[in-house]
């Protein structure tokens, strides 16, 4: 039985839920593909828990209750002040970025250089400098599907468009589960400050909803979406709408919560503008060769972004074979389940890639 070491950076939500279905999954798949995944090292932001023969399951179950409990690995045994960065590994390894940290493009580029493979949750590392972005993706040694839709198959998607000779025409993509919702609850009647406050208390924002209204985190995702074509831009090209001005983003969260009344008015106008014309507002990136926009737009009732409702994503693929009807993907775009579980088929894929090229 081969094994295929793992290091995972990241013990958030999808972090620890990764951990649980590859516990749950790691002898079905050693039955069925010949190898067994071996976590040799686990990392959050100040501490490393490694083994160089893997970290036996009681190991990792008391990580993922120190996590949990909102302690460092340290407590469990783990090294304080140790990063991943200072692994030595001599086998070939697996790099799994699940963090939503900056500034780890250099080390995982590192990785790659030295036969190692990566796989990424994180969208930081392929959205920084385009150098770093065609470091960590030259010849397939990164794989990275659940940055931009979560567990849906969008990535591979688009790659087998253009592996196989296909020529983009344009892509058009809702891909905010949070400003998804807040659309529908809008097209419904619903106050923005009430649509923001009850997708706050469910969980569907970031603890700081700004995070999700400044539509970076969507600017990113088309970023990537550009590179994987081909585009060689930089972050600055793709310059998102945000739902709030730019006043209320240097006050504390407190106050901006207590302000969402302010953004009631204007977004209520822009709904019956919608609606007047007989179309939908979508929170929509749109990316082709001559450039991107990401934005609030008013689409025909008859657009495939039209019919969203909640919290799905879609993506509309338009190409020289899909002209007349686009391909679309779509589904959820977010959750800790359907994450750790895109990043997990990212996984699979990988060992295979490096178990198949031992036996060669």
């Amino acid at each position: 039985m081969k094994t295929v070491p793992i290091v995972q950076i990241g013990l958030g939500g999808v972090g620890r839920v990764l951990v649980q279905q590859i516990l749950a999954h790691r002898e079905a798949l050693a039955s069925r593909y010949g190898f067994r995944f071996d976590y040799v090292a686990l990392a959050d932001r100040a501490s490393l828990r490694a083994r160089r023969n893997g970290l036996a399951v009681p190991e990792l179950e008391a990580a993922l209750a120190a996590k949990a409990a909102g302690q460092r690995l340290s407590v469990t045994g783990g090294t304080a002040g140790m990063t991943w960065r200072s692994l030595a590994l001599t086998q070939t390894s697996i790099f799994v970025d699940v963090s939503a940290a900056a500034g780890h493009h250099q080390a995982l580029a590192e990785r790659v250089t030295a036969g190692h493979r990566v796989v990424l949750a994180n969208k930081k590392p392929l959205s920084a400098d385009y150098p770093a972005f065609q470091a960590l993706t030259a010849h397939g040694a990164t794989r990275y599907e659940a940055t931009v839709g979560a567990g849906l198959p969008v990535i591979s998607t688009l790659q087998g468009l253009l592996d196989s000779g296909d020529t983009l025409t344009c892509i058009e993509a809702a891909m905010s589960g949070t400003l998804g919702f807040l659309c529908t609850a809008l097209e419904a009647g619903q106050p923005l400050s009430a649509a923001v406050r009850e997708a706050h208390r469910l969980g569907y924002t970031e603890p700081d909803p700004r995070d999700d209204l400044s539509g970076a985190d969507v600017g990113r995702k088309a970023l990537i979406l550009a590179r994987t074509c081909g585009l060689p831009w930089a972050p600055e090209q793709i310059a998102p709408e945000p739902w709030f001005p730019a006043a209320l983003a240097q006050v504390s969260l407190a106050e901006f919560m207590a302000r969402l009344e302010e953004l009631d008015a204007p977004f209520a106008a822009r709904v019956a503008e919608a609606q007047t014309v007989g179309g939908a507002l979508r929170y929509v990136a749109t990316i082709s060769a001559v450039g991107a926009s990401v934005g609030l737009r008013v689409l025909p009732s008859d657009h495939p972004l039209a019919s969203l409702r909640g919290p799905d994503n879609l993506f509309s693929f338009t190409t020289a074979r899909y002209a007349e009807r686009p391909l679309v993907v779509r589904g959820p775009g977010a959750g800790q389940a359907v994450t750790a579980a895109g990043v997990l088929a990212d996984l699979v894929a990988t060992a295979r890639e490096l178990v198949a090229a031992l036996n060669v």
